[in-house]
């Protein structure tokens, strides 16, 4: 098997296994246990922490750990409505489901005015219909850094400031960017996730700046900072913060070993393939292309020892087309011609250019032109 989605999960470190296995084995305690045991584990949660803070690199902030960033961004936009007399969201069309389902529900049950931003053919908004859209109503702004779908990387510090004259709070969905590039000055609230960074799964959290911090979204026992409640776990907490720790150490190691995979594949293609989203602002570790014609499902299926992707896991199965390929003008069955390769820090050079080569070929053959 030659692995190709990193946008949906990344192979686990093995420095992450290393450090989650003591807290999985014999440091089993509760955290928030006053016991010895509970306070060697809640110690070391609070080290993890204080990677992922650093990882970030924004300052005046802290970091709470949640499930994931789904829960992240829940809490953040939830929460941040629940605080605010302001009554408006500026979005994208393009966000994660996430985002998008949490602004729809804010429509029908809190009544709030949701503005989903939309995007030109390469992806990317207009920073002008962005400046028309906030106003003086808008409680925030919400906006992907690396959109998981096509890699565009959004203007959030342009963003960040257009909310913040405004007196909006910004919201960076960073999931995808957060230990591959440094980190944009200006949200107010960032969600991270685990396992795209080559940690655990289910663990993520959320970045507030001072002040910014959103209403809880689960009640309890406040054990995380007092704003979430649940016991945390430390095995997962402590393989995030190593993860973190890992992606910031690697980081400029890493975006090398990526440009040049993506010279690899690029250059692997034959002719007849098409780059989705913008080919200078984006992240070089997400390629997703089309080919006119091509069935991307039919092509995943023939190719069962590869794993690539038509697009966000998130919305795998749903028979829809991708809502951020519509989003660029594709047609439904451009749409359906598309794949998404994601490669990374474990992605081997020869295996990348194998695989695509084989890729090409099969698209070639379903298409009716090999040779």
């Amino acid at each position: 098997m030659i692995y190709l989605d990193y946008q949906a999960t990344t192979p686990i470190a093995p420095e992450v296994v290393a450090a989650m296995r003591p807290w999985i084995e014999e440091k089993f305690a509760n955290p928030h246990s006053p016991s010895t045991w509970g306070r060697e584990a809640a110690a070391a949660i609070e080290v993890a922490r204080s990677c992922i803070e650093a990882a970030i690199g924004l300052a005046d902030g802290r970091f709470a750990f949640t499930s994931g960033a789904t829960e992240a961004i829940n809490w953040a936009l939830k929460g941040t409505f629940e605080n605010s007399q302001r009554r408006k969201l500026v979005t994208v069309a393009t966000e994660h489901a996430a985002v998008l389902d949490t602004a729809e529900w804010l429509e029908e049950e809190r009544g709030a005015e949701v503005i989903r931003l939309g995007v030109g053919p390469d992806g990317l908004i207009d920073l002008k219909a962005a400046q028309i859209a906030i106003d003086g109503d808008t409680a925030m702004v919400a906006a992907m850094l690396v959109n998981n779908e096509i890699g565009v990387i959004q203007p959030i510090p342009e963003l960040a400031a257009l909310a913040h004259e405004r007196g909006a709070l910004m919201l960076c969905d960073a999931v995808q960017g957060f230990g591959r590039m440094a980190m944009p000055e200006g949200p107010d609230l960032v969600a991270v996730s685990g396992h795209k960074v080559h940690g655990p799964k289910g663990i993520g959290g959320l970045w507030m700046k001072n002040g910014a911090e959103p209403a809880p979204l689960l009640h309890g026992g406040g054990q995380e900072l007092g704003l979430r409640s649940g016991t945390l776990s430390p095995s997962l907490c402590v393989g995030f913060g190593e993860a973190a720790n890992l992606a910031a150490e690697r980081q400029n190691a890493d975006s090398t070993h990526v440009e040049k995979l993506f010279e690899i594949a690029t250059s692997s293609f034959g002719q007849g393939w098409i780059i989705n989203g913008n080919t200078n602002h984006r992240y070089h570790g997400n390629l997703n292309i089309r080919r006119d014609g091509l069935d991307g499902a039919r092509l995943i299926s023939d190719l069962r020892n590869l794993a690539f992707s038509l697009g966000s896991a998130c919305a795998s199965g749903s028979g829809r087309p991708s809502h951020v390929l519509r989003a660029l003008g594709l047609t439904d069955r451009e749409a359906r011609s598309s794949i998404r390769l994601g490669f990374g820090r474990y992605t081997g050079e020869e295996e990348l250019a194998s695989a695509c080569r084989r890729i090409d070929d099969a698209a070639r053959g379903q298409l009716g032109f090999l040779g």
